[in-house]
């Protein structure tokens, strides 16, 4: 502690001993912001100042180490600081880069632990590409309001975001601005440069706070665990390959409560964070149901199927990240390609997952035994395998749609078959054209 600190304190307690004043225990809130400024972390600062509220703190205490994120979060911490009822203190250690700039400046007093840094904070994208000028604008706008609320110099706070800003006395012509904690200090944006909190205290004349940490719970745990992008991402596979073998077999069974699960999953801690909004999944809904009129009702695949596929695929990356109808500027840059390569990658995983293990999924004892199905015995006509016979042009009957694939009657027995039309109907006329292995493979009779 430097002298002016402990004569500072010094000349408080002598005041409040001359002058018979009680000194009060304050309360404070602490809180921690340490990942990229996003969905979560917006979500657990709004539930650390409710529950400072609810305690009645005197200050709500942040502790930063983040090198940035999506504006669109960093504007509603910064919005929420600015209007707080109590004192704000943001404890800047190690970083606070970009959108973490912009919060800092919305506190009411920053303070930087010894080796941090502050500043830098130019709207790039996933590749540190600096974007374009209606990015920079926007975020040279948001930090010069901020810094005006909180009295602090505006200009300052657009050299941040925009080298063309002339400081020679605390950036280099062409730079944006950067500041260690000593730097940051000297140019009276930080109140002091510190190494714990109790320093602070000290510095802020508070005599034995109490401090009040906030702590995360199991559902906090669970929904950052959930909108992980990896975890988005087999979830969206559960949802297909749910969808994809609920198809394949008759009745209501597991597969159908796999794709439901996945899906409540996927949609619910996204809506939750502010994310997923009633349209974009509206929109995922309709997809599913133009891919289930295509398959069930409109035969061969057109522009139900096509827009099914575009609906679902749009529904599912909408939904992982910030926007207002289509307007995305607001998300950090290089989300949007992100959450369509995660959905995208997912679907193809889905499909060759489906090829290679579908079949012999389908047909184990475990998954019959977790899907409902009929019960289908050869004395009725059932066969699970084609026998060694000679099938070849022999003709016989759809028993089911066949889309391709599907059920045929030969002879009074039944067998699996694959329509070479893509499309057959139930009860029209079919014979063998191919035998392979275990498949047959057929085409619908000719009215000619």
């Amino acid at each position: 502690m430097t002298l002016y600190k402990i004569t500072k304190t010094i000349l408080f307690l002598a005041l409040v001993i001359f002058a018979g004043e009680t000194v009060y225990a304050q309360r404070i809130y602490k809180t921690e912001l340490k990942e990229d400024v996003g969905p979560n972390a917006w979500r657990v600062l709004k539930n650390s100042y409710k529950a400072a509220q609810e305690d009645k703190a005197d200050y709500f205490f942040v502790e930063m180490n983040t090198f940035g994120g999506a504006v669109n979060f960093a504007d509603s911490i910064r919005t929420l600081l600015l209007n707080a009822e109590m004192k704000t203190i943001v404890y800047i250690n190690n970083n606070a880069a970009s959108a973490g700039t912009l919060i800092s400046l919305a506190s009411d007093y920053i303070y930087m632990h010894a080796g941090s840094s502050i500043g830098a904070a130019s709207v790039v994208n996933q590749s540190g590409e600096i974007m374009p000028e209606k990015y920079q604008s926007y975020m040279r706008g948001l930090m010069r309001a901020t810094a005006e609320a909180k009295g602090r110099d505006p200009k300052m706070a657009e050299a941040f975001v925009d080298p063309s800003v002339s400081l020679p006395a605390y950036k280099e012509e062409g730079k944006v601005l950067t500041f260690t904690a000593s730097e940051a200090v000297r140019a009276n944006l930080a109140k002091a440069e510190v190494k714990s909190e109790s320093e602070i205290f000290a510095d802020l004349q508070l005599l034995t706070p109490t401090v009040v940490k906030h702590e995360l719970t199991w559902v906090d745990h669970i929904i950052a665990l959930l909108i992980n992008p990896m975890v988005s991402g087999l979830l969206i596979m559960g949802i297909l390959g749910g969808i994809y073998f609920e198809l394949q077999t008759p009745g209501i069974g597991f597969a159908l409560v796999v794709a439901l699960v996945s899906a409540a999953l996927f949609f619910a801690p996204l809506y939750l964070q502010g994310l997923a909004d009633n349209w974009e999944i509206l929109l995922f809904v309709i997809g599913v149901l133009l891919l289930a009129a295509e398959i069930f009702v409109i035969p061969g695949f057109g522009v139900a199927g096509i827009l099914g596929i575009i609906f679902v695929l749009c529904g599912l990356s909408f939904s992982m990240l910030a926007n207002d109808y289509f307007d995305f500027k607001l998300s950090k840059p290089g989300l949007l390609m992100n959450s369509f390569l995660i959905v995208i990658g997912a679907m193809v995983l889905s499909i060759v997952l489906m090829v290679v293990f579908g079949r012999n999924l389908m047909r184990s004892s475990a998954f019959k035994r977790l899907v409902l199905q009929d019960e289908q015995r050869s004395d009725t006509g059932y066969t699970s395998s084609v026998p060694k016979i000679n099938l070849l042009n022999k003709q016989g009957i759809a028993k089911t749609v066949l889309r391709p694939s599907g059920k045929i009657e030969i002879d009074g027995v039944w067998y699996d078959a694959v329509a070479l039309d893509g499309f057959i109907d139930a009860g029209e006329q079919i014979y063998v054209e191919k035998h392979e292995n275990y498949n047959l493979f057929v085409r619908k009779v000719s009215d000619n």
